[in-house]
């Protein structure tokens, strides 16, 4: 927001020496971002939440109330900044997902909570910009784009209209437009997605990008030409390349299980690209993720494993994104009238947060939290968000056909490709049993359905997986599944898969694990079916015992909930499943589970 007349004159009057400072931290070494330099001996000076001076000896802001913290040397570094995240991705609320991330150094964060949009549309997205207005830190939030992602291939539990995305970038907190998923109707000219960008463009507001085709032929033109000013897609060396080169910033992303800054930081430290317009993010960070390993820190660590210098790579989480988001007057430097987002820190390459100060108050110190966080409450219609018409039973996962027994037909499957979102359209060889095609845990050949879960139909649809490796009779069933968020139900035991339904709607939704029947590892997200109210920390407890669950299953994936969660992701290449059948999002249309061979 604008500064006030009063703030800015506090702000001179403190750098002057005329008005104490509120705290001033002494003797760190000054990780100057703007100019690219590491500054020792210098004091940081704040008042009112801003900086107000930097330099060699803040002594003469200091007065009889001004809070002193010796830096002892540490480095200084400008608050982390997530340029791209979903926050229910973490299975965690607002709050909750900042209790995690903010003791280890995330001051900001930019949230697409598409996610919430799918299942409550317009009121659902007020609910998280709400939450995201109490914070301690700063959360900006992308008014979700396209929902549902690919109208006519999936159905969601609500719809954003054009008029929703008007309003929303009238309302404080709203930074922009979230990723423009729908890329076959960007460079198709759908009025629909057009009028949005349209909208995001009057207000002066960031368009988000999602082009997730390895085709950098005439659609990734016209995509670009659209409007999209980011793109977190990119897996390979070409396309940070091209989308560097065509005027967009390239946002590497290292998530739970996307895991695409190696294959593509070569632009920068390989080819020389300028790294000002790259920015680091995470997209999708599961709960024992951040708990474990962390956030933002992590995928700093991790860049600076794959080559990137550590100033480099701090200013890709810092400045970089703060100008993207047009905000390098508020944030992503320590620099006189900016927010007072500061992390003291011993080492750069093995980076720790020790302390972290974030809107000029000290919130948390060696872990710990040092304030209180908002409490938040949900509406009750915010826990009521799973609805299946009946309970399932075995049947209902059975895969018919008309074939006579001992016919050899060809399936279409869905490849899951490790620490990957893209996924491979195979072609395997089935034979038809007594009107039905079974699993085949052998070549690993699983079953997945598709229950609708928004509107009571009944629905469910069958195909089948390959990737997850399971070994056991066993079902893993979500109701977190990009970008609908209909239940998805993998598994090689019918019966288990319809325990595993019928478990997750008695919960309210979540995860769980059935093996043999029985349910082995669950976590429970009643909020909206993607979300806890509980910590980090118990949430991680959960979760992690459905990855342990996908374990005793046979299943060896890294994050294989995370991918469980994509497989009904139907703008993202190649095959997919939707409430209206397999999609084959090579040309966005439909193919048959069944093929004759």
């Amino acid at each position: 927001m604008p500064k006030t007349v009063k703030l800015t004159r506090a702000l001179v009057d403190v750098s002057m020496g005329r008005v104490p400072a509120d705290l001033v931290i002494r003797k760190g070494q000054w990780v100057s971002v703007q100019s690219g330099e590491i500054i020792p001996n210098t004091d940081i000076a704040i008042k009112d939440g801003h900086i107000a001076f930097v330099g060699p000896d803040a002594q003469h802001t200091i007065g009889k109330g001004t809070q002193v913290i010796d830096a002892r040397g540490r480095y200084m570094v400008p608050g982390l900044l997530d340029g791209h995240m979903h926050v229910e991705s973490g299975m965690l609320t607002v709050t909750e997902f900042v209790r995690a991330v903010a003791v280890r150094g995330t001051t900001g964060m930019f949230v697409d909570p598409h996610e919430i949009a799918n299942v409550f549309g317009l009121k659902g997205v007020k609910l998280m910009v709400d939450e995201a207005a109490k914070q301690p830190i700063h959360v900006w939030v992308q008014m979700p784009s396209c929902v549902p992602s690919a109208p006519g291939l999936e159905t969601p539990g609500a719809s954003i209209s054009p008029e929703d995305v008007a309003e929303a970038m009238t309302w404080p907190g709203i930074i922009g437009l979230g990723e423009m998923m729908s890329f076959p109707g960007v460079i198709s000219g759908d009025e629909k997605l057009l009028a949005e960008m349209a909208s995001t463009h009057a207000a002066n507001k960031t368009i988000g990008g999602h082009y997730p085709t390895p085709d950098l032929g005439l659609p990734f033109h016209g995509y670009v030409a659209g409007g999209a000013e980011d793109d977190h897609e990119g897996t390979r060396l070409e396309d940070a390349i091209a989308r560097v080169r065509q005027g967009m910033k390239a946002m590497l992303r290292y998530g739970s299980a996307w895991h695409d800054v190696a294959s593509q930081v070569g632009a920068i430290t390989k080819r020389g690209l300028d790294s000002h317009r790259f920015i680091l993010c995470t997209d999708d960070s599961h709960a024992e993720t951040l708990t474990r390993d962390g956030h933002m820190d992590r995928v700093l660590r991790h860049a600076i494993l794959e080559g990137l210098p550590p100033m480099t790579a701090i200013q890709m989480m810092t400045i970089n994104t703060a100008e993207h988001f047009g905000l390098t007057r508020e944030m992503g430097m320590i620099a006189p009238g900016r927010w007072a987002d500061v992390v003291l820190a011993k080492d750069l390459k093995n980076f720790q947060a020790e302390l972290v100060v974030a809107k000029g108050q000290v919130i948390a110190e060696n872990g710990k939290w040092k304030v209180d966080l908002p409490k938040v409450s949900h509406p009750a219609w915010a826990t009521k968000s799973v609805n299946l018409k009946r309970a399932l039973k075995a049947e209902d996962f059975a895969l018919k056909t008309e074939a006579a027994s001992g016919s050899k037909m060809v399936a279409n499957v869905i490849g899951v490709i490790e620490n990957q979102a893209p996924t491979r359209h195979l072609r395997m060889p089935v034979e038809v049993e007594n009107g039905e095609v079974h699993v085949d845990v052998k070549r690993d050949l699983a079953k997945i359905a598709l229950v609708e879960r928004h509107k009571a139909t009944g629905g469910v649809t069958v195909g089948f997986v390959s990737g997850f490796g399971l070994k056991e009779k066993c079902a893993i069933g979500s109701t977190v599944a990009h970008d609908s968020h209909h239940m998805i139900v993998v598994g090689t035991d019918e019966e288990s898969m319809a325990v595993a339904a019928n478990a997750l709607a008695k919960s309210g939704g979540g995860q769980v694990v059935v093996k043999n029947g029985k349910v082995i590892g669950q976590v429970d997200l009643n909020i909206a079916g993607l979300m806890s109210t509980e910590h980090a920390d118990v949430v991680a407890k959960k979760a992690g015992t459905v990855l342990e669950g996908f374990r005793k299953c046979g299943c060896t994936l890294n994050n294989p909930n995370m991918q469980l969660s994509l497989l009904g992701l139907v703008v993202i290449p190649e095959l997919r499943i939707s409430d209206k059948g397999l999609v084959d999002v090579t040309r966005f249309g439909f193919v048959p589970v069944l093929e004759n061979a």
